[in-house]
Parts: C-alpha cells; structure tokens; sequence
C-alpha cells in the first residue's frame, strides 16, 4: 500500500475471494492492494471510512439502449449515464439501435463516439450491428474496437435496423466467427410470433399471448445449433422463456460457446401483477407468469444463465400509450437495476456476492474486460459502488436521472440504497449528487480514451 493516494476502508467488502473486513488501495485510478481492515494508512493517502456500508465492485452493464445521437429525446449520454452512475454502474455497453445512424459502419461508430465525448458519467463502449446488408462492415467494425455485435431475428421496432432471416443470420455468424468476435441476438422466431394471436388493446393478457414463449425457444434452438456447426461465439440476450433452458443447458454441457443474460423485470416482475394499459410494463419478449420467474431464478443459480443486464430501452412517455400492440417496448431500468435485482435476490437466499457474480464479474468477462473491470481485485480499475445493502426506498420516478422519467417500477419500496459510485478511484457520485462527466470511451479490450476523449483502433 506505500504508493497508495486512496484507501476505502468497509467492514464488509466483496472480492473475488468472499467478502471480508478489508482496506481497498487505489493508486493512478487502479486497486493496488486489498488488505486487512487495519492495515496502516501510508503517509500522504487519503482514507475514506465506508462503515459498515458494503464496498462493491462497480457494476457492467452491457446491455443499454443510450439512442444517441438520432432520438436523443429518448435518452443520451449525458442523463443515461448518470441514471446508470446513481445505481451502481460503472460502465455500460452501448446498444447499435436505437439511435440515428445505428452503429453498423464504422463511420457511425464515430460519430456516435464523438457525440458521447465530454457526456458521460461513467465508461461507456459500444455494440455493433449485424444487418442483412453490412457483413462486408463487420471485420471494420471489429477492428475499430466494437465489443461484439447485436442482430435481430425478428422485427426491431425500428426500420433501420431490419432482422436477419435464417440464411443472413448464417453468413453474418460465419464472419463474426472468422475472427473470433461476439454475436448477441435477439432470439424470437417471426414465423410463431405471426402465428400468434395478434388482437390488440389493453390487455396485458392479449400481449402476452402475442409473445409465446415458443418462439423464443425455437429461435435460440437454431442459434444454439449454428453455433455449434460453426465453433462460434453466441450470447442469447434478455432471456424471457424458461422453457428454452434445458437447451442451453445442454449446449453448454457440449462445449458450445454460447451464454445467456436476462433482466431485472424478469426476475422481479410478473404477468400476474402488470396493470391491464399500464404499458410502462411493457417489453419484448415479454415478462412473463411468476412460475417462470421462478426457473429463471433457478437457472442464475446453477450457471445456466450466466448474467443479468437492464436492457434499459426507454422512450418519450407519449409512446407508452395504454394499447400494448402499438406502445413502445422498452423498461427504464439503469438506476434501479441493483435494488430491484437484490431485493428479490436476498428474499430467495442469494447474497450480494452472486448479485456482484451474475451484474460484474460475469459481464465484465462477457465484453472482455475482465481482467480491469467487474472486481474488487488488485490490477483492476478502482470503479466501486457503496451499498447500504438492508435500507429501503420507495420509487419515486421524480427522483429518476434518466431522460423520461417512466418506470415499472413506481411505488415499489426496494433494498438497497447506493450511497456513492466511484470511477477510477474518484467519486462521481454520492447522496444523488453528481460530478462533472468524467468517464472514458471504451473499446475492446479495454481500450483506452485517446486525447480529447476520441477512441481509434486498439
């Protein structure tokens, strides 16, 4: 610790070994040293005495729709990032869609970074996009430090961003695996959604039957089997149905490299309890019936799924009409997503280290950036949320960062209070107060910010 110029000090601080009373050193913005709660502050450091308040790592969010630049009355950099940094989230992966242009050249990508530059509060990196017409711009994208790419295998919501039939799913997976990248998809198949009953209004129970699970199971099956034809790398997204678990069981138990996320409302939500109109609820696929919340549940537990991430799709509240055929699909969750996560989580007997598994450590290695992000670990960056993990707090959208203030969320009284949120070692956050933007661009492998706050090719 001699070249320490901060030391946090907790009571109860997660690493990767357990949690235990511990002294955190930070050097130059990086975790130099976890040591004994006692252990001798050097000369010229400054201690921060966090109590009994639990030291975390800063959470990974990869999955997070910013809609920047293009529908920036959506969301933006700016209030995304700030939403995310008032929940605990140190950095976030920045969805292709749906944003004007999407990130599927590299040309977007730059100028979606150049408008995020100066904005944000946290780090941010960047998703690509697979389209039927841009396997050519793939490689580029890739190289331009892209952490992976997103496709569709039904219908976005945006026409912009068009889904990939069965053939142009083939051909982009079969590039994307030539060097070794990440695809991450949207798994519903179009033929069961078309097949559905597609009756309209206000009720949820309408929507829902519009959404089967079926077609969830059908789509990630045939991922799963690509995969595995062509050695690639597979991330089935927002994980809904768990009636297609036993398949992604079996395919990892086979040494087919595909893993699985879901999200806060499907873990803490049900369609017994969405409001019939109350759209706010809505998303795709949809939150479904509490029994399948409970397999959900089951498989965080045995690995199965391997991570949980917002999904944080949200809209001008205009959109969120009460007829759920027509209103946007997207939940609001970036600042709510610990709360809610470990509210449910220590009721079923999960501690804030499998929440710290399943929102830090396994995304972080998702986007490959484990080894600097996701732990409280020597060597990593010094990115820490501070958790008052058993106080309370009821909802209040007013009380939200994010841009349009919607949220499934309203009146719900949650655990979890995050007291501060800490970037490379500087507090950008604490008590709903924010600094000034400092987070980096990111690209892969943890590419560093270039002057001026610009991101080139690792």
């Amino acid at each position: 610790m001699t070249d320490a110029e901060l030391v946090l000090r907790s009571t109860r601080v997660v690493t990767p070994e357990g949690t235990r009373a511990a002294s955190v050193a930070v050097a130059d913005g990086t975790i130099t040293a976890v040591t004994a709660h006692d252990a001798p502050v050097p000369d010229g450091a400054r201690l921060e005495d966090l109590g009994d308040d639990v030291l975390l790592p800063g959470l990974v969010d990869t999955h997070v729709h910013v809609n920047d630049p293009g529908r920036t009355e959506w969301e933006g950099f700016r209030t995304a990032t700030r939403a995310a940094a008032a929940g605990g989230i140190t950095t976030l992966i920045d969805m292709p869609l749906n944003s004007l242009p999407p990130t599927t050249t590299v040309g977007h990508l730059r100028a979606k970074q150049r408008v995020a530059a100066g904005k944000a509060h946290i780090d941010v990196g960047f998703w690509g996009g697979a389209l039927p017409d841009n396997v050519r711009d793939l490689r580029p994208l890739h190289e331009a430090g892209v952490f992976g790419f997103k496709a569709f295998l039904s219908p976005s919501g945006v026409a912009e961003f068009p889904h990939l039939g069965q053939e142009q799913l083939a051909r982009s997976l079969e590039e994307i695996a030539a060097f070794d990248g990440l695809l991450t998809v949207h798994a519903e198949d179009p033929r069961h959604l078309a097949a559905a009953p597609q009756r309209g209004g206000p009720r949820y129970a309408d929507f829902l039957a519009s959404r089967p699970r079926r077609a969830e199971d059908t789509a990630i099956a045939h991922l799963v089997d690509l995969a595995r034809r062509l050695d690639a790398r597979v991330h089935v997204l927002h994980l809904s149905s768990g009636d297609a678990l036993p398949v992604i069981a079996a395919a990892k138990a086979d040494g087919v490299r595909v893993t699985v996320e879901t999200c806060p409302h499907y873990l803490t939500l049900t369609a017994e309890e969405v409001p019939d109109g109350a759209s706010e609820f809505k998303c795709c696929p949809p939150i479904r019936e509490a029994a399948n919340r409970d397999l959900l549940w089951q498989a965080l537990a045995d690995g199965t799924i391997d991570c949980v991430v917002t999904d944080h799709s949200p809209s001008t509240a205009d959109l969120k009409t009460d007829d759920f055929s027509t209103a946007w699909g997207g939940i609001s969750g970036l600042q709510l997503s610990l709360p809610a996560v470990w509210t449910e989580a220590r009721a079923r007997g999960h501690g804030l280290e499998d929440v710290v598994r399943w929102m830090a450590a396994h995304t972080a290695r998702l986007a490959g950036l484990g080894t600097r992000k996701g732990a409280v670990a020597p060597g990593h960056d010094a990115d820490f949320a501070v958790l008052a993990p058993d106080e309370t707090f009821t909802v209040d959208p007013a009380a939200l960062q994010h841009r349009n203030r919607v949220t499934a969320y309203a009146g719900r009284t949650l655990h979890g209070v995050v007291r501060s949120t800490w970037l490379r070692g500087r507090r950008v956050m604490a008590g709903g107060e924010f600094t000034e933007p400092k987070g980096r661009l990111l690209t892969r492998s943890h590419g560093h910010r270039h002057p001026r706050g610009r991101t080139g090719t690792p």
